[in-house]
Order: C-alpha cells, then sequence, then structure tokens
C-alpha cells in the first residue's frame, strides 16, 4: 500500500511537472507596473481652516494631476492620499502613522501649525518631508519642513512697518497703540515668536495679546478689551470667516472709526466668503497676504489655465488660496 502510494505521488509530480511549461507558456504576460511615489496631505476639509485648507487642497490636486497627465517626472507620477483631519491633532497624527509606511511616501502636506509642529520629529525619525503653511520655527531651525509661504513673522513684521508708516502719513506723533486678537493655538501665537520682539524693537506699544477659542461665535469681549486699553490699530487673524465675523463684530460696537484693522496672517477675509458676507464690515480692512488676491490672481496665466482646465465653475468662486 505504501509503494502504491508513492507511486501514484510520483505519477502526479510528473504530470504537474509535464504540464507547468505548458501553462506558463500559455500565460499572459504581466504588465510592467506603473512607477509612483506618494504624496499624502493632512488636511481640513470640513473643519475651522476649511475655507482656506479646501481650495488649497483642491489645487493640490490639479497640480498632481496635471503632472500625471504629462507622464509625471521622468515617467514616475504621483498618488496623492487625502485625509480630512478636521483641524485635529490626534486625527493628523493617527492619519500620519497609518500610511507613513505605504508605498514610497515621499513628502505630506500639513497645513496645521500644531499637528505640523507634532509631527515633524516623527518625520524627521522616517527622513521624510513635509510642507506647512508658514510656521517660522522650520525657518529658523532648518530641517525637513518647508514653508509654502512667507513666515508669519515676517509677515508680523512687515504689518509693524507698514502701521508705522501709515502712523505717520497720517501725521500722529509719538508711537501707535497695537492690539493682536487672533486663535487661541499654535497659528494664533506663533506670529508672535519674534514677531513681539520686532516690534518692541520699533518701539511701538503692543497691548496684551487677546486669543479666543477657534469657532468663536462673537468676539465683542476681546474686542471691548482691545479699546478700552486705547489701540489705534490691531492685527488680526484666523481663517476666514473668522476675520470677516471679528470684523462684523468691531462694526457693530462702533470700532472701525477708532481702530484700524489690519489682517496679518494671510487668511482673511475672502471674496466668496467673509466680503459676500459682511462687505460693509469689512470695508477698510487691511490685509498683509504672500499671494496673488483677486483680479491679479484671476488674470495670472497660470492660475486662468488650471482654473478653466480643472475647476469646472465661474471664476468669481475662486478662493485666496484657489489656486
Amino acid at each position: 500500500m505504501i509503494r502504491s502510494g508513492f507511486a501514484k505521488a510520483i505519477a502526479v509530480g510528473a504530470c504537474v511537472a509535464l504540464a507547468l511549461p505548458a501553462y506558463i507558456g500559455c500565460a499572459k504576460e504581466a504588465k510592467p507596473q506603473e512607477k509612483y511615489v506618494t504624496f499624502l496631505s493632512l488636511s481640513d476639509i470640513t473643519g475651522p481652516s476649511a475655507g482656506l485648507i479646501s481650495p488649497l487642497q483642491e489645487t493640490l490636486g490639479w497640480g498632481i494631476e496635471d503632472l500625471n497627465s504629462r507622464g509625471g517626472v521622468d515617467g514616475v507620477k504621483v498618488k496623492s492620499i487625502v485625509i480630512d483631519t478636521r483641524y485635529d491633532v490626534a486625527r493628523a497624527a493617527s492619519a500620519y502613522k497609518r500610511h507613513q509606511a505605504d508605498h514610497k511616501l515621499v513628502m505630506a502636506f500639513i497645513p496645521q501649525t500644531a499637528a505640523g509642529k507634532a509631527l515633524a520629529p516623527l518625520m524627521d525619525h522616517n527622513k521624510l518631508s513635509s510642507l506647512t503653511p508658514a510656521d517660522g520655527e522650520f525657518q529658523a531651525i532648518m530641517g525637513r519642513t518647508f514653508l509654502l509661504l512667507t513666515p508669519y513673522q515676517d509677515a508680523f513684521g512687515a504689518t509693524i512697518d507698514w502701521i508705522l508708516k501709515d502712523w505717520q502719513a497720517k501725521g500722529k506723533t509719538g508711537v501707535p497703540t497695537i492690539g493682536y486678537l487672533c486663535w487661541d493655538s499654535p497659528y494664533g501665537r506663533e506670529p508672535l515668536r519674534g514677531g513681539k520682539e520686532y516690534a518692541e524693537m520699533k518701539g511701538v506699544k503692543l497691548l496684551p495679546p487677546e486669543f479666543f477659542p477657534v469657532g468663536a461665535a462673537d468676539h465683542t469681549v476681546w474686542l471691548t478689551r482691545i479699546n478700552n486699553a486705547g489701540a489705534n490699530y490691531c492685527i488680526i487673524g484666523g481663517v476666514d470667516p473668522t476675520p470677516s465675523l471679528i470684523m462684523r463684530d468691531a462694526n457693530k460696537l462702533g470700532l472701525k472709526e477708532k481702530i484700524q484693522f489690519v489682517d496679518a496672517l494671510y487668511c482673511g477675509p475672502d471674496e466668496p466668503v467673509g466680503i459676500k458676507l459682511h462687505p460693509e464690515a469689512v470695508e477698510g480692512t487691511v490685509l498683509c497676504s504672500a499671494i496673488l488676491r483677486g483680479d491679479e490672481a484671476r488674470k495670472n496665466p497660470l492660475i486662468q489655465s488650471l482654473w478653466t482646465k480643472y475647476a469646472n465653475r465661474p471664476v468669481t468662486e475662486m478662493r485666496a488660496l484657489s489656486p
């Protein structure tokens, strides 16, 4: 019985061996695998900064699609993975850990100051690079995190310079008193890490900063404190509609005639958002911007090309960072 079983096994093995070459010969040749690298976006699509980040993420998608349509770089295309972090550091960290071992992950886009700071050590350990909007820490301490825009500190300093020139142009003597009103978050505090020292060097009187919770619906308490402290100017921030809501409340309090408001953090008021909702309130607000906006953006040849090809909607709907 053992001999018989052994003989059967040999016979079956011989048949498989004889049939295998024929099977291999009939099999279709495997298609060459497409070469690609992975780009991970940890973006706020539905949270408090979505008004700015959502159009920026959309534009990044257009850029990647356009690059891939032209064959990528030396035949290597980009696979884009987008995760909605809702402006939450824990969500961003969790998403990064899930995807850190993805095929040839080369870079992450982290448009949130707090998440960028939190994930920088992990990305450095993994020898990966990231993009973040304007966190000056990564400009001062060079590493693997790169900035999309001029650092917030530079914007703050440029705003101080503008305020001093405006003050002198109005024939004022002495130095102005300046308030600061922004989100209670790393984003809101970052401009003062260097910006405060610059203001002191310029000799202006900078009031204690006023911070409010992200998503606050009313800002009258903080605006009233800034007014009572004698501010001539007030630097504001937050992602639109936040700056526009600040101006709405300032207008209700009658502060626009007493205080010149300047948005120094790139993100407000925007035409399809706050300017559309509160046109009278935002009128006269000065914006510090590191990007093309309004008609300048709409008339830019590259922007016109991308918008015409991918947007499928009127150019009047273009937001501050789109494209």
